[in-house]
């Protein structure tokens, strides 16, 4: 039998994700009601700026002032998809002392303070559900921390942002230049104004935080998680992986050591073989591969962003939490226990792909393998075209650590005979 009460619901933002969340409340209303066991009610919408017309959103509904809204005590659940820290940190514990549970799409704030949150829910046995934080629709924080409980999860590998993969797969398909490639994403609306967040890896490493921290059951915050932009990727370095039967993605990289005694996470542009997967994703599609003992492999695909993708996520959350609302229960919270320590990025052992700019004279060759040789970096292949006094040697290099091709790259630079180092790229998804 269903509940007639209804279960009140505060927005927090209207903007591109608040305005769907709210048009889908109030179109499928019937169909949630039938899913939860009882109908939802959109009972507040916090906004910045109240004046604008927010179609299908209740003019008597909206207000400024968040606080008073989650302080309701009537309020159910509270959806905060207003983005950054503050206020949205001090509105989610707000919310949980005055009996809410919460649903949130802020990434930023839990790769930061994910653990606070997580402590402040449980405090108060509310749920905090994000399944919108990372990776728009796809279903992906739900798998690792429900469907794979069971399974050890040792790699999560994967394309979170779809701002970066479109400007990469243009400059691949078409060999347009970063510019060109990131005019024409801003142009189509796949990139912000300011896209520095985007592009300098920043996005990235905070999903990549909470999925190395749901995956290996051990905290992981954004400054743990090694990050590099795409801004220095060129047309030549795409040229060079197709030579190597290869594509270039910005990828963010989770993974358990050998030994299952620690964890990394990290963000970098990577080149990856045509063969894999990850290869095939197009556009601003995302894409995430899984890899575990007892599953094996397993890939989420689909559309990393914007309003009804990202809402579709945030109304998933709704249900599930409204559901354990009414059956008195919690969802499964923070799962830490392992407290594996987190590598630095100098212990990370990869693939690199090493671009050098040298003088075309015998015996430049023999100075550049031994300077590897010394630093214990085996090299695996080597190319080397030159003409008119001046050479480009491409040394792909079997796995090695971040800190030994450090060191290997620093003695480089001083042999007479190397010109520059053009371009250094790790090499993934063997």
């Amino acid at each position: 039998m269903m509940r007639t009460r209804p279960l009140k619901v505060a927005l927090l933002g209207c903007g591109v994700v608040g305005s769907e969340v709210a048009r889908i409340m109030t179109t499928h209303a019937d169909d949630l009601a039938a899913r939860i066991g009882a109908p939802v009610e959109l009972a507040g919408v916090a906004v910045r700026r109240p004046s604008k017309v927010r179609e299908g959103v209740p003019a008597d509904l909206v207000t400024t002032d968040a606080t008073a809204l989650v302080k309701r005590g009537d309020i159910d659940v509270v959806v905060e998809v207003i983005g950054g820290i503050e206020p949205a940190r001090t509105l989610i514990t707000t919310a949980f002392e005055h009996g809410a549970s919460v649903v949130s799409a802020n990434k930023a704030l839990l790769a930061q303070d994910g653990a606070a949150l997580h402590a402040a829910a449980e405090e108060h046995d509310k749920d905090l559900y994000y399944e919108a934080a990372v990776a728009g629709a796809i279903p992906l924080i739900r798998p690792l921390r429900e469907s794979l409980a069971g399974d050890k999860v040792n790699r999560v590998l994967g394309i979170v942002n779809g701002t970066t993969n479109f400007i990469l797969d243009k400059m691949d398909s078409t060999g347009a230049g970063y510019q060109e490639a990131l005019d024409e994403a801003t142009a189509l609306g796949y990139a912000e104004a300011d896209p520095t967040a985007d592009v300098e890896g920043f996005d990235a490493a905070a999903k990549a935080a909470i999925l190395a921290g749901i995956a290996f059951h051990t905290r992981v915050r954004l400054d743990d998680v090694y990050r590099e932009g795409m801004t220095e990727v060129t047309a030549a370095d795409f040229a060079s992986a197709k030579q190597m039967g290869c594509t270039i993605k910005l990828l963010a990289i989770c993974e358990r050591a050998a030994d299952g005694g620690s964890v990394t996470a990290r963000v970098h542009p990577a080149m990856i073989p045509l063969t894999h997967p990850l290869a095939s994703v197009r556009g601003a599609y995302n894409a995430v591969f899984v890899e575990s003992d007892a599953a094996g492999q397993l890939m989420f695909y689909g559309p990393g962003a914007g309003g009804s993708p990202t809402a579709s996520a945030v109304l998933g959350d709704l249900v599930a939490v409204c559901r354990n609302r009414l059956s008195g229960a919690t969802g499964p919270g923070e799962s830490a226990y392992a407290a594996l320590p987190v590598s630095p990025m100098g212990d990370v052992v990869t693939r690199y792909h090493i671009s050098l700019d040298v003088a075309d004279k015998p015996g430049v060759l023999a100075q550049v393998a031994t300077v590897f040789a010394e630093h214990h970096v085996s090299i695996d292949t080597v190319r080397q075209q030159g003409k008119d006094g001046e050479a480009s040697l491409v040394v792909v290099t079997h796995r090695a650590s971040d800190a030994s091709l450090a060191g290997t790259v620093e003695a480089l630079r001083s042999l007479d005979t190397v010109r520059g180092v053009a371009s250094i790229m790790r090499v993934e998804g063997e």
